[in-house]
């Protein structure tokens, strides 16, 4: 992609009405470009057409005509969620334009350093806390991307002596070229957004993206009890600060002693121990103990690892860590606490869009546990989720288009308590009768679990809407 400022006089269309596609509007209308928006929802559903419109933008709703991507385009700039099929970004590829996202606009315009954070599981949380952690060492985060605020909206505002900190999708690292962030953090890599990309190949590639403009001057964090992880870091020139679970390492953040596995078992033994630094001047630094983390699960340790070793590879003194690790609550639908209704304890883990999370989300919390799970069909089987279902579960409440799928496992797992929801009216009173349908099932001192393993498209704008109408169902019950 070009300087921003080479775009003046130069069409450039941006593709998609959300809060990323108005902030590159703006941009590149201030940079003096031809901008032309386009989205395929009815005016009357795009709010901000209106406010682009007053500014002189070309705004184009109601479909994607024919051309509006023609050879005249210099650049397209996609919303991140809108697959590479569509006519206008299919043009685009036939013509030879440029595609990005606004993650690489906010490449340009950041004059602080950047902070990558990917994943297939656990970006919000480790996001999150390293800009917790960041702000504690008194460094001056700015935390935006996929967590909700566009990146380039917030690059302008940033500090040159902060740190822009990224959550970036692999729908969004897909749409980059150039972008090079100061910090690289990888988390995990599990099959997901297949019916996206294509292909776990496809996925994988776009993952690889935050590593490949790295240099020596970078650093980059990667989990090294993940073997794609521990491949994909050689392709990033960077010094390279792993992070482990189940790993003595001589370098990085790791735990001492290391768990035994890199799975956890159900029933595996507590002792104490201790998150340790070692840095690449070979001394050792003790943080504090897994145990006085201020969120529950191995897989929040996990996180808790990553976020500290991104705060240290940005300066961050280990000293003033400890407070905020032992503070942080997590955040809203990540095994959220909702809480206790006539004994039952309830958790809210709508973030959980695939196999692996909810599994981990299942490990986390004490038996006898009820899980509401279903959504979006990807064309997963659900099988890896077999052996929880089978030592952990109690029961299953499975609804969305995943239902009889969950069902057939739990079926296998030789779970007894199972009920399918069918719909019920919209999408709030068939979770509404699924959270029903789970306090039944359930006893004093169990607890009940939203943790879908699918994503929420198929009934709900977001997992966000389907967290807050299961903790409203809960309330309320």
């Amino acid at each position: 992609m070009m300087q921003l400022a080479d775009y003046r006089g130069r069409k450039v269309v941006v593709l998609g009405l959300a809060r990323s596609g108005v902030a590159a509007a703006k941009l590149f209308h201030g940079a003096g470009a031809d901008v032309v928006v386009n989205d395929r929802k009815d005016s009357g559903e795009c709010p901000e057409a209106a406010e682009l419109a007053a500014l002189g933008i070309s705004v184009v709703c109601g479909g994607h005509p024919e051309g509006i991507v023609d050879e005249n385009t210099s650049l397209l700039v996609k919303n991140p969620g809108i697959p590479y099929s569509a006519p206008p970004v299919a043009d685009a590829l036939r013509l030879g334009i440029e595609i990005v996202t606004e993650v690489e606009v906010a490449g340009q315009l950041s004059r602080a350093p950047i902070i990558g954070i990917t994943g297939s599981n656990g970006k919000t949380t480790t996001t999150t806390w390293t800009g917790v952690l960041l702000e504690a060492a008194g460094l001056r985060p700015v935390v935006a991307g996929n967590i909700g605020r566009p990146l380039s909206e917030a690059a302008k505002e940033v500090s040159p002596d902060g740190w822009l900190v990224a959550e970036l999708s692999s729908f969004q690292l897909k749409g980059t070229r150039d972008f090079r962030p100061r910090v690289a953090c990888l988390l995990n890599i599990a099959e997901t957004h297949l019916d996206y990309h294509g292909s776990m190949e496809d996925y994988v590639q776009s993952k690889a993206k935050l590593f490949e403009n790295q240099t020596q001057d970078d650093i980059a964090v990667y989990n090294a009890d993940d073997a794609a992880c521990r491949e994909l870091s050689k392709r990033s020139a960077a010094r390279k600060l792993p992070f482990s679970l189940v790993s003595d390492l001589e370098i990085g953040v790791c735990v001492i002693p290391p768990y035994p596995s890199v799975k956890p078992s159900d029933g595996e033994a507590e002792q104490e121990r201790w998150i340790v630094y070692r840095g690449f001047d070979g001394l050792e630094t003790r943080i504090l103990r897994v145990q006085e983390l201020g969120i529950p699960g191995r897989h929040n340790a996990a996180n808790a690892l990553a976020a500290i070793a991104v705060a240290l590879a940005a300066g961050a003194d280990p000293a003033r860590l400890e407070e905020p690790l032992r503070t942080f609550r997590g955040v809203e639908h990540r095994l959220e606490y909702v809480g206790k209704f006539e004994g039952v304890h309830y958790y809210n883990d709508s973030k959980a869009t695939n196999p692996m999370a909810t599994t981990m989300s299942v490990l986390s919390l004490p038996a006898p546990l009820i899980l509401i799970a279903g959504g979006l069909d990807r064309g997963s089987d659900y099988l890896e989720l077999l052996p929880v279902f089978r030592t952990r579960l109690k029961g299953l409440v499975a609804l969305g288009e995943t239902r009889e799928k969950l069902a057939k496992v739990a079926e296998a797992a030789g779970l007894a308590a199972v009920k399918i929801v069918e719909p019920v009216g919209d999408a709030e009173g068939t979770l509404r009768r699924a959270v029903e349908e789970a306090a039944a099932m359930a006893q004093p001192g169990d607890t009940i679990l939203l943790s879908p393993a699918c994503a929420s498209w198929d009934m709900f704008p977001s997992y966000e809407v389907r967290g807050r109408m299961f903790k409203q169902s809960a309330h309320t019950l």
